[in-house]
């Protein structure tokens, strides 16, 4: 990777991703891209909306970039109220994206998630290869991406990579429509209100990882020898299976006041029954060294500290 365009770049992922990438190869390097740009945006940036596939080819051209990361889409509850919409900036987007790697013979990049994954697949250590049966329309464009990637690889050549992503923990960004917010808003209510109602049910177990790990697995699958990749797209990687239960335990050795209470979202619950509890991350780990260095009793504290000052 040389010049990267990054689309979505001012979601929860992008934002903190282009920081990080900009610090390792240079902040002329890195486009950012969105619908709307933020108002700390300091390095290069065009506004652009991924479901007009000439822009998206035009800005790509324009900065000669040799990668696309493209992490534009609606999440999993946001999804769930608005399908078709999601449907056509999830799907349209992410066709439109690969079809500029093609033309342009770019190295791509796009997130998966655990949303692929549904009520059918096995919940305990979900293995990398298995039975995905989503029920979400956001899972339905999950498994229909990781399946798109796959075929621009072996019918175009097109160098495309990508990660399943459990639920993302930051202090950076806020929520952003998933079902698994819930673990960031846990950390913003215990400093300021000392409690939290969740809207998951207790003993509702799913994966996370602290975004550190998150972003820095993004570079080191793009910058991993292709010919150790045996399955490229869509890799399983995570750090944390966690309930709301264990990180208010967590919480309450920083702040020992803090009390959890619960008032469940029966949309979000059942989007959440449906994913595993969790999942096995070892070819990850084997064909391209994949390693969390966060678990939950670390982030927890970094959490607090960060969040704290800002």
């Amino acid at each position: 990777m040389k010049k990267i365009l990054v689309t979505g770049a001012s979601g929860q992922i992008g934002s903190e991703l282009v920081t990080k990438l900009r610090e390792n190869y240079g902040a002329s390097n890195v486009i950012g891209s969105d619908i709307r740009k933020r108002e700390d945006e300091e390095g290069p940036f065009e506004i652009i909306d991924v479901t007009n596939a000439e822009s998206l080819f035009e800005t790509a051209k324009k900065h000669n970039v040799d990668t696309i990361m493209h992490l534009a889409a609606l999440l999993s509850a946001k999804a769930e109220s608005i399908p078709q919409t999601a449907w056509n900036l999830n799907m349209g987007g992410l066709m439109n994206a690969l079809e500029v790697a093609r033309e342009l013979d770019l190295q791509f990049f796009t997130p998966s998630s655990i949303g692929a994954f549904g009520p059918m697949t096995p919940k305990l250590r979900t293995p990398q290869d298995t039975i995905m049966r989503p029920t979400t329309m956001y899972g339905v464009n999950k498994v229909a991406g990781e399946l798109l990637c796959d075929y621009y690889y072996h019918r175009f050549g097109v160098d495309t990579r990508g990660v399943r992503y459990p639920g993302l923990i930051s202090y950076m960004t806020p929520p952003g429509g998933g079902t698994t917010d819930y673990a960031v808003e846990i950390y913003y209510e215990a400093i300021k209100n000392k409690k939290y109602t969740s809207y998951i049910a207790e003993n509702t177990y799913m994966d996370m990882m602290y975004m550190p790990d998150a972003l820095n697995a993004i570079i080191q699958l793009m910058e991993a020898d292709s010919e150790k990749l045996i399955h490229r797209n869509a890799f399983n990687i995570s750090s944390i299976s966690a309930a709301p239960e264990d990180f208010a335990r967590e919480i309450q050795k920083h702040i020992p006041e803090f009390e959890l209470n619960y008032d469940v979202d029966p949309v979000r619950q059942k989007i959440a029954e449906s994913w595993p509890d969790s999942i096995d991350s070892s070819n990850a780990a084997e064909e391209w060294g994949f390693k969390a260095e966060y678990d939950i009793a670390r982030m927890t504290k970094d959490m607090i500290e960060k969040i704290s000052i800002k």
